[in-house]
């Protein structure tokens, strides 16, 4: 059993976890946007395309990017339209819709990839040192394992 004193540390603790997080996480969307042209969920959707690979279905993508099956057709529909990504059904399904990197979108990765670079470099490397970042990574580790061993290995 936790005391009060406990229980309220810990929530602030998480508090603390999770706002910069978010804080980070509303920089890099804004780098994407303003350096790229693409918002943070078409840097997600890019990350999860490997170039060269089968593809993705849109089930996959909207189940890791936790978004709904509408919002992830709404969302390829834009990166489609943009020359990012390519649609195309399944050979095994013809229900299942695939999407892979466009030569183009290979190119955007690319650039985002080096922008949000930058940006962890400022917020997430810069004010930790490289023996502090990696026991914040390894105990984040450790939470997201026990996580998703109680979600049964979801999410």
């Amino acid at each position: 059993m936790t005391s009060a004193d406990e229980r309220e540390s810990l929530i602030r603790d998480f508090g603390v976890l999770l706002g910069a997080a978010s804080r980070v996480e509303r920089i890099a969307a804004r780098a994407f946007e303003r350096e790229c042209g693409i918002s943070h969920a078409m840097f997600e959707v890019l990350l999860r395309l490997d170039p060269g690979g089968d593809g993705s279905s849109m089930s996959e993508l909207a189940c890791d990017l936790i978004l709904t099956s509408g919002g992830m057709t709404r969302l390829i529909d834009r990166m489609v339209k943009a020359g990012l990504v390519r649609r195309y059904p399944s050979t095994t399904d013809r229900r299942i819709q695939l999407a892979d990197l466009t030569p183009r979108g290979q190119d955007m990765l690319a650039q985002a990839k080096r922008v949000h670079a930058e940006t962890l470099k400022r917020f997430f490397a810069g004010p930790l040192s490289d023996g502090d970042r990696e026991a914040l990574v390894a105990a984040l580790r450790q939470v997201d394992d026990r996580a998703r061993k109680e979600l049964g290995g979801l999410g």
